[in-house]
């Protein structure tokens, strides 16, 4: 006899860790709509429309502002895959998990990699990073803009000028910050960028843009390659190596995305209705006007959680918007603090990895989560497991603080 199975029917959950985030109602409701062929009008319209709305929330003209079918770590796949030939010297600065996942990937594509580190919990100066090129001279400089593991937001806005003095590609990952922090593609010279909707976006995981600028586009169409079934007379390949990936050859989906439509996948229709829906929200809203949303939400979880005898973890100055690391107090277990969260309030935080593991939770306000009543629930929630587990800490004072922090936007 057949196993049975119930429908599908998640608990409810209020998601404040470090992502994903509970999904925006809209962003599910047009998930729902029905499928078309992938190549009706009314598809490539919308993926039309989706590409123009992803122009605007990169801040970009690139004309090849698209989505790979993926979770961001896809984006990621495609942008190094496609770019990387064995023996390319890449410069990826760590300051976190994910400088870590970037160096891995770099790895495997057959990279010379180079890094530099610093602690979880800082940043990199410009003047490290322009240091460091002088020295590899690398094609590439990979970096993340927010890395969720520490929460700390790498400053930009300098090193694309550096990169253009030495010839160097810049690539960012921007996947937990973009939409709730400020992300300027073109006015900071960056060549590649690949985000993911589960975060500030507010969206499941599960689709992920990224917008190339033309000088990225020319370096990887010298390894463009035509599948021979759908080859036609006037096609031409490329004259560099073959990419090493079917699945995230770049030169492919641009085809695909292009004007001649070239076959190259089904598109993840589903997700496609995702991803323009995330962007739309989210342009509806006003750019500034998330990132200030953003900003005030994860002010007065910060500050709620200080009030709450809890420090701090990080460089405050370059904390993300949109996600904060408190220390966890030696009176009390962390994942049973985070237990009692999620059994007795609904509520999900985060703890983190490496060095940071068992040392310090991740609390997001983002998406949207990123809303008052999801900060003070969640800090009314924490502050209560924390009294009853022995942490001192004067009743109503986490959300006494919040308020506050409402009180004088």
């Amino acid at each position: 006899m057949s196993e049975q199975f119930e429908q599908i029917n998640p608990p409810a959950r209020l998601l404040m860790g470090p992502g994903p985030i509970n999904a925006d109602p809209r962003v599910l409701r047009a998930m729902s709509a029905q499928l078309l062929g992938q190549y009706d009008p009314a598809m490539t319209g919308y993926m039309n429309e989706t590409m123009a709305l992803y122009r605007q929330v990169f801040k970009t003209e690139n004309q090849w502002t698209l989505l790979i079918d993926g979770t961001s770590r896809a984006g990621i796949e495609s942008v190094l895959v496609s770019l990387i030939e064995p023996g390319d010297k890449v410069l990826i600065p760590i300051y976190g998990r994910f400088g870590h996942l970037l160096n891995e990937i770099a790895l495997r594509c057959g990279a010379e990699v180079h890094t530099i580190e610093t602690e979880w919990g800082a940043v990199f100066t410009p003047e490290q990073i322009e240091e460091a090129i002088i020295k590899v001279r690398p094609k590439l400089l990979a970096i993340v803009q927010g890395d969720t593991s520490t929460t700390m937001l790498q400053p930009l806005e300098e090193l694309g000028a550096i990169c253009r003095r030495y010839d160097v590609l810049f690539y960012s990952d921007a996947t937990a910050s973009i939409g709730g922090n400020p992300f300027e593609t073109d006015a900071w010279g960056l060549d590649a960028v690949s985000v993911g909707l589960q975060k500030c976006l507010g969206g499941p995981s599960g689709s992920a843009p990224v917008t190339l600028s033309a000088r990225y586009v020319d370096e990887v169409r010298k390894r463009h390659h035509i599948e021979a079934g759908i080859r036609d007379r006037h096609h031409a390949e490329g004259k560099g190596s073959m990419i090493r990936s079917n699945y995230f050859d770049l030169p492919m989906i641009l085809d695909y995305w292009g004007d001649e439509r070239l076959n190259h996948h089904t598109e993840a229709t589903s997700m496609l209705y995702c991803a323009r829906e995330c962007a739309r929200i989210l342009m509806q809203e006003g750019l500034e006007q998330s990132i200030a949303r953003h900003r005030l939400q994860g002010d007065a979880m910060a500050q709620g959680l200080a009030a709450m005898n809890l420090e701090l973890f990080g460089d405050q100055t370059n904390k993300m918007n949109n996600i904060v690391g408190v220390y966890i107090p030696d009176s009390v277990a962390g994942e049973a603090v985070r237990s009692v969260m999620l059994e007795d309030f609904g509520i999900e935080i985060g703890t983190s990895f490496g060095p940071l593991k068992g040392k310090i939770w991740r609390i997001g306000t983002m998406g949207y989560n990123a809303r008052k009543d999801a900060v003070l629930v969640t800090l009314s929630a924490l502050e209560n497991v924390l009294r009853r587990m022995g942490h001192k800490c004067t009743a109503g004072a986490g959300v006494d603080a919040a308020m506050a922090v409402y009180s004088g936007q």
